[in-house]
C-alpha cells in the first residue's frame, strides 16, 4: 500500500473532523447574540463547496419579485455601483499575495480554492447599460482596465472613485461616457504589503468631502506579528481633494463593505471576524462605525470577550472595545452592504441588504445568500430576512456566491456573483 503524503493525511483529517461536528448548532444573530464557549482544536472543520453551473436555474427571490441575469462571462465581479444615469459599473478582480504560514494554511487555501472561480482576474471595470429601461442591459463594455484588483467603488464630485488593493484612485466622469477618458489619478496609497486581506471597501460621505476605505488585517489574530498590522484592521478617512488620511475607526478585523445610511448620514460596515474558535464563533457583524471607536480586534471579540490566543494582552483596549450593533452569524463571510430605498417595496423599504459569500470552515455551511436586515429609527430592528437564496443546494452543489449588493434607487437590487461570474438584478414585479 502506498503511504499517504502529509498533505493528503491532513486533508483526510479535516474531512473526518467535518463529519463529526455537531450539525445542530445554532447561529446567533441580532443585537444580543448568545455566544457559545470557544472551541479550540488542531484543525477547524472545513467544507468544500462544489461549483456547478446555473444552467436554466436562477436564484430564489421572495414572492412578488423577479430575478434576471443582466451580465455574464465577467472576470470575477466583486462590487457594483449604480451611476446617476442608471449605468452600472462592475469592479472585477482578485488580489492578495500572503504566503502560507502553517500546514493548515495550505489545506485551507486548497479547500477555499475549490469553491472559487477558475477565471483569470479581470483587473478592470465593466460598464453595463440599459438604454431603453426595459431591464435588459444591452451594452457591456470595458470602462477601464489594467487596474490592480479593484474592489470598492464610489461616485461623487463628478468623479468615479476606485479602491484598488494598493491605491485609491479616481477617474473624471462625464454622464453617459462608456470608457474612461484617461488613466486614473492617484489619491492615496493603501497598505498592500502581504495583503492577507486584500479587499479595500469604499464609500463616500454625503457631502463628497471624505472617502472611507476599509482595510483588513494581515492575519487571523496577529500570527504574523503586530508590525505586519500597521495601518490595518481599520477604516481610513481620506480627504477627497488632498488625499490626506487618518484612522477613522480601529479594531475592525476585516471591514469588507461600507455604506452611508441615507436616513441618518452615519457610516456602517459589515465585518468578517476571526476564525478557529469553533463553528459558532466569532459572529461576523453589521455595525455603525463611530469616529475614534475601537472594535476589539485582536484583543477581544463582540465587546469584552477576551481572545486568550493574543499575546501580550491589553486590558485597557479590551475595556474600550465597542460591541457591534448586529450579529450576522459566524463565518457567513459578509462582503456586500447597501441600504434600501422605498422603491424596493414596503416590506424592504427600510433596512440594509447584506451579501453573504458563504462559509468554508464549518461542517454545516452558512451564508451563500443575500439577506435583508430591517431597520427602525436608524438601527437594526428584528430578525434578518432571506432575500436572495438558492446559491447553494442542500446537497452541497454551489451555483453562485454573492459578493457586492447595490440598491438602484429606481427599484432594483444588483447582486455580483463571483463564482458564476454574473450580475443578477432583483426587482419588484410590476
Amino acid at each position: 500500500m502506498t503511504p499517504m503524503k502529509p498533505l493528503a493525511c491532513l486533508g483526510m483529517a479535516l474531512l473526518l473532523a467535518a463529519c463529526t461536528e455537531n450539525g445542530d448548532s445554532q447561529q446567533a444573530r441580532g443585537p444580543d447574540p448568545r455566544l457559545p464557549e470557544p472551541e479550540r482544536g488542531l484543525l477547524p472543520s472545513m467544507k468544500i463547496a462544489e461549483p456547478v453551473a446555473w444552467g436554466s436555474q436562477k436564484p430564489t427571490v421572495p414572492q412578488g419579485y423577479t430575478v434576471t441575469a443582466i451580465a455574464t462571462d465577467l472576470k470575477i465581479p466583486r462590487q457594483t455601483l449604480v451611476l446617476p444615469n442608471g449605468d452600472i459599473i462592475v469592479a472585477e478582480g482578485r488580489g492578495g499575495s500572503a504566503a502560507k504560514l502553517k500546514p493548515k494554511d495550505v489545506i485551507a487555501g486548497y479547500i477555499k480554492a475549490q469553491g472559487t472561480t477558475k477565471v483569470e482576474s479581470g483587473d478592470r471595470l465593466t460598464l453595463l447599460r440599459d438604454a431603453d429601461g426595459d431591464g435588459r442591459y444591452e451594452l457591456k463594455t470595458v470602462f477601464a482596465e489594467d487596474l490592480d484588483a479593484p474592489y470598492g467603488l464610489a461616485f461623487a464630485n463628478g468623479k468615479l472613485y476606485v479602491a484598488n488593493q494598493d491605491e485609491l484612485v479616481s477617474f473624471d466622469y462625464q454622464e453617459g461616457q462608456t470608457k474612461a477618458g484617461g488613466p486614473p489619478k492617484s489619491i492615496a496609497k493603501l497598505p498592500a504589503e502581504i495583503n492577507h486581506h486584500w479587499t479595500k471597501a469604499l464609500t463616500v460621505s454625503p457631502d463628497g468631502r471624505f472617502l472611507y476605505v476599509g482595510i483588513g488585517s494581515n492575519s487571523n489574530i496577529t500570527e504574523r506579528g503586530m508590525e505586519a498590522e500597521l495601518d490595518r484592521a481599520m477604516v481610513w478617512q481620506i480627504d477627497a481633494e488632498t488625499g490626506a488620511h487618518k484612522p477613522y475607526a480601529t479594531g475592525l478585523r476585516n471591514p469588507t463593505a461600507l455604506a452611508i445610511n441615507p436616513a441618518t448620514g452615519k457610516l456602517w460596515a459589515v465585518v468578517n471576524e476571526r476564525d478557529e474558535l469553533g463553528p459558532d464563533l466569532v459572529p461576523d457583524y453589521l455595525t455603525s462605525v463611530r469616529e475614534g471607536g475601537f472594535y476589539g480586534w485582536p484583543y477581544s471579540y463582540w465587546g469584552q470577550n477576551v481572545d486568550p490566543r493574543v499575546m501580550p494582552q491589553d486590558p485597557d483596549k479590551v475595556a474600550a472595545a465597542i460591541k457591534p450593533d448586529y450579529s450576522l452569524g459566524s463565518h457567513v463571510a459578509a462582503l456586500g452592504l447597501s441600504f434600501s430605498q422605498p422603491a424596493m417595496g414596503d416590506r424592504y423599504a427600510n433596512g440594509a441588504f447584506v451579501g453573504e459569500h458563504g462559509s468554508w470552515n464549518r461542517a454545516q455551511p452558512v451564508g451563500y445568500k443575500v439577506i435583508f436586515v430591517p431597520f427602525k429609527d436608524g438601527m437594526p430592528a428584528g430578525e434578518p430576512v432571506d432575500f436572495v437564496t438558492g446559491f447553494r443546494d442542500a446537497d452541497g452543489k454551489t451555483r453562485g456566491r454573492p459578493v457586492g449588493v447595490t440598491v438602484d434607487p429606481r427599484g432594483a437590487l444588483i447582486v455580483a456573483d463571483d463564482l458564476a461570474n454574473m450580475v443578477w438584478r432583483v426587482v419588484p414585479s410590476r
